[in-house]
Formats: structure tokens, sequence, C-alpha cells
């Protein structure tokens, strides 16, 4: 509770009886990023939380657009117009036109998540961090719950026999967890205090990612920590610190080193482990397999610039591309396809720049970069333009590269809400 209470406490000078603004913009986006557990029912509530959100920061005038950003927002502009326009061959398909649409729908959150961090940036990011740490802690507990099938929930909280917890799909559920167990584990880091809860909460998101049985996730959790440790050593100018950063990197390779064959030693877990460890799949190999469809799928591409329309690679083999920039031309034209392609190698060179600037929210900016960029690169592994925390990540990572060219974000006097 105490968390909670901070979020939503008045700023200092707030006269009694008042509600700020502030407190009730960071209240809003904390419900925000923890209805995002929820996501077996669609629209999730999140998307209707969103709606709601997006409301009460208009009606406050919280929302900044910083020049910088602009960039952002015509990539996200001509990939979702190159969706459009691919689409309107095929306004008679419902899974086309619903493809399309949630497509833009995650262009206009990225975009809203760009503009926060110009004002009251750590007061929101601070929202956003403790909502999705519980977010992800409800989805993993669900997700433990559902692969011991404990009372009875198995059929709900799994699919194909891994742990699924919330989301439909377990790779899902592994990937969405990712960015809180490496915001805690850097806690861990850089913050002597309630060191046993937050291990203890990182422990249950390790349980989602382990037994989502996700190679993608697995892969992507080991290189996403990796990442924020180097970065979070080189940015701490304390030797305590960086002393602390290693021996808790080496207690905590050793933990999973010793608890992984306990963990194997229960059939259920080792005979999916064995099957999901290895890194080639049956699905994967072959010309009618994964890679072989990829290939076989450029040459049509590079002869329609409007690709195969949206959500219809399938109509021409036997499934999805699993690659995101592959279907980013297939879905989306050559419009799209570019559009999103230079997003990406922009957002690569701004992430890099803000984790190695000096300024307030670096410690935000290192876990947040270290698990979107991982995410990138899965990219090239599994469709990832539909996960709506990796558009998350995207806008905050532009939102704060405007804070590089002034140190402290545009802050407008807190405004009050009368008390009833």
């Amino acid at each position: 509770m105490t968390g909670v209470t901070s979020i939503v406490a008045a700023p200092a000078g707030t006269r009694p009886g008042a509600v700020s603004r502030r407190a009730v913009e960071r209240a809003s986006l904390f419900i925000l990023t923890t209805s995002a557990f929820l996501a077996l029912v669609e629209p999730s509530p999140y998307e209707f939380v969103f709606s709601i959100v997006v409301i009460v920061f208009m009606a406050s005038g919280g929302l900044r657009l910083a020049p910088s950003v602009l960039p952002l927002v015509f990539c996200v502009l001509g990939f979702g117009i190159g969706g459009f326009i691919s689409l309107a061959p095929y306004l008679d398909e419902i899974d086309s036109v619903m493809f399309t649409l949630i497509s833009a729908y995650m262009c206009v959150t990225t975009i809203f998540y760009a503009m926060l961090p110009r004002v009251d940036a750590e007061g929101r990011l601070e929202a956003l961090r403790k909502g999705y740490v519980l977010a992800a802690v409800l989805a993993s507990i669900a997700g433990i719950i559902g692969y011991f099938n404990i009372a009875g929930l198995g059929e709900i909280f799994t699919r194909y026999d891994r742990a699924a917890g919330t989301f439909k799909d377990p790779n899902v559920l592994g990937t969405f967890v990712i960015l809180p167990l490496v915001h805690l584990v850097r806690q861990l880091f850089v913050d002597r205090i309630k060191v046993l809860n937050l291990a203890a909460i990182a422990l249950i998101l390790f349980g989602g990612v382990f037994l989502s049985f996700s190679r993608g996730a697995w892969i992507h959790a080991i290189a996403s920590l990796a990442l924020m440790t180097i970065l979070t050593y080189r940015a701490s100018r304390s030797g305590k610190v960086r002393r602390r950063i290693i021996a808790i990197s080496v207690a905590g390779v050793a933990t999973v080193a010793a608890a992984l064959p306990v963990a194997l030693s229960f059939d259920a877990i080792s005979s999916i482990f064995e099957t999901r460890a290895s890194l080639e799949q049956s699905y994967d190999l072959g010309e009618q397999g994964r890679f072989g469809n990829q290939i076989a799928s450029l040459p049509l591409l590079i002869e329609r610039p409007n690709g195969f329309g949206p959500h219809r690679f399938v109509q021409y083999f036997p499934e999805d591309p699993h690659d995101v920039f592959l279907n980013a031309f297939a879905s989306y034209g050559w419009l799209g396809g570019f559009s999103y392609l230079v997003l990406i190698i922009m957002t690569v060179a701004i992430g890099w720049r803000i984790v190695n600037a000096d300024f307030p929210l670096r410690g935000h900016a290192i876990a947040i970069w270290s698990t979107l960029f991982i995410q990138i690169l899965q990219g090239f592994q599994i469709d990832t333009d539909h996960w709506r925390h990796f558009w998350l990540m995207l806008g905050l990572i532009w939102g704060m590269l405007p804070m590089l060219q002034s140190p402290r974000p545009s802050e407008a006097p807190a405004r009050t809400l009368p008390s009833a």
C-alpha cells in the first residue's frame, strides 16, 4: 500500500482538502499498467482504461509533444497509413480490418507514452513502473497456478502445456514480465532497502518467465538482465554499488544454477524443458517451416508494393511470418515496412544515446532500454507489432530524449481539483 500511496500523494504545497491533478494523473497511469495483466478477452480492460486515461490527461492539459519526438510521429503515421492502404482491397475481411485497427491503436499508445515525460517525468514513470510490476506479479502467479493445476485452474491459465497466465499465448506472458523483472533486479543493485521483498517478487516473475517455456523469453530475460547489469555498473560512480552489483550477480547465477536441477527433477517440467530448450524445432525447419516460408516470401513481397495485405501472410504460407520486420512489409506494404524499419533504426540510435547520458531518469532509461533493445532483436524471431508493452517502452524511450536537451523537463504548477 505504501507504493500506491506514494503515487497518488498530493505534491507539497497543495492546500488541504484538495486533490492534485498530478496525483490523479499518476493514479490513472498506475491503474493503466496494472490493467495490462488481463488479456484473456478482447478488447481487454487495458483498452478501456487507456481511453479513460487519455481523457484524464486531455482534461488536465498534461500532455506535451516535444519537437524531437516528431520523427516518431511521422514514422508511426507512415506505418499506420501503409497498413490502411494495404487493407483497401480486403475491407470485407474482418480479421484484416481488426488487425489494422489494432495496429493503428498501438501507434496512438506509443505517441501518448512519448508525451508523458515532458511533465512530472519521475512521478509518471514511477506510477507506470509500479503498476506494471503489480500486473506482472498477478500474471505470473496465475501462470504458476495454472501450470501446476492448482484448484483445477490449469485449463484457464495454460496453453500447449505451458504457463500462459492471464494471456492467450505463453510467449506473451514470458516477455511481458521481463521489464518488471529487470526493474526489480536493478533496484536490488542500487537500493539496500527491502532486499528480501524485492527478491521474493523477482522470484515470482522469474517463475512466470521460466514456466512459459518460451525460448525467446528465456533468451530475452537473460540478455536483458545482462545488459542492464553492465549498463548499471558503468553508470555507477560508487565502489560500494559496483561491488554490490558483482556480489548479487554472482549469487543470482549460483541460485539459478542450483535451482534448475531441482526444477528439472519434476517430470512435468523436465519433459517440456528438453523439448523447448532445443534451438531447432520441427516447425522451424524444411521448405514449409518458418525459415523456409520467410525466404520464399521475399521474391513475392518485392513484386507487391502493398504487400499481401494485413494479416494475410497465412493466405500464402502455412503460418504467420514470425519476423516483425518481414511482417511489416507483408502486412503494411512498402510504406509501412520502410517506416517501421526507419523507426527502429532511429530508436536504436536514440536508446544508446540516452542510456549513456547523465540525467535524472537514467535508471529508468537503463531498465527500459535493456529490455526494449533485446525485444527489438527478438523481432527477428517473433511478431512483436501487437505487443502493448513493446509500444509502451518504445514511446517512453523517445519521450526521454527531450530531457537530454534540457536537463530539467518543463514543469507546470500542479493544479488541483477541489474536494467534494
